[in-house]
C-alpha cells in the first residue's frame, strides 16, 4: 500500500499543476487528479505558489479547508470507484450522483470517509467498509 507523506502528497500536486501549466504530458494518475485539481479552481492560485503554501497548516477549528487533503480525499474515492472497493461503493455512488450530480455526490462521499476514518483513528480499529457503505446509503435515501 502506498502511504506517502504529507510533504510527498503536496509535492504530487505542486509537480502536478507545474507540469498541467508547461504542458508536459502527464502519467495516467497525474491526468486523473488533473481532471479533480480543474473541478476546483479556488485552489489553483495555491497550487500555483510551492514555497507559499508547502509548509502552511490549514485549521479546520478556523474554517479552513485543507486543499491537499480535499484533493487527496477526491483522488481515494475515485481510486475506490475505479476498483469498487469496499464492494457496492459503485452502485451506492450512482444513487448519489442521481440526486446531487457528480461533483456534489462526491463531497458527500467525502464527508462519509472523513467520518470513518476519524472513527478508526479513534477506536484505534481498522477502517469499517460497512459503516461507510451504510453512511453512502443514509445519503443517497434522503
Amino acid at each position: 500500500m502506498f502511504e506517502p507523506t504529507r510533504d510527498q502528497a503536496r509535492d504530487f500536486l505542486f509537480d502536478l499543476w507545474r507540469k498541467h501549466a508547461a504542458g508536459e504530458p502527464l502519467t495516467p494518475l497525474e491526468s486523473l487528479a488533473l481532471s479533480v485539481v480543474l473541478e476546483h479552481p479556488e485552489y489553483h492560485a495555491v497550487l500555483a505558489a510551492r514555497e507559499r503554501y508547502l509548509e502552511r497548516e490549514w485549521r479546520p477549528e478556523g474554517g479552513e479547508t485543507n486543499p491537499f487533503l480535499h484533493l487527496s480525499m477526491h483522488l481515494a474515492i475515485e481510486e475506490q470507484l475505479s476498483i469498487d472497493q469496499p464492494p457496492g461503493i459503485r452502485a451506492a455512488v450512482a444513487s448519489l450522483e442521481k440526486r446531487l450530480g457528480q461533483h456534489d455526490a462526491r463531497h458527500e462521499v467525502m464527508d462519509c470517509l472523513a467520518e470513518v476514518v476519524w472513527q478508526a483513528q479513534r477506536n484505534r480499529a481498522g477502517f469499517d467498509n460497512a459503516a461507510y457503505l451504510d453512511c453512502l446509503r443514509r445519503k443517497a435515501a434522503r
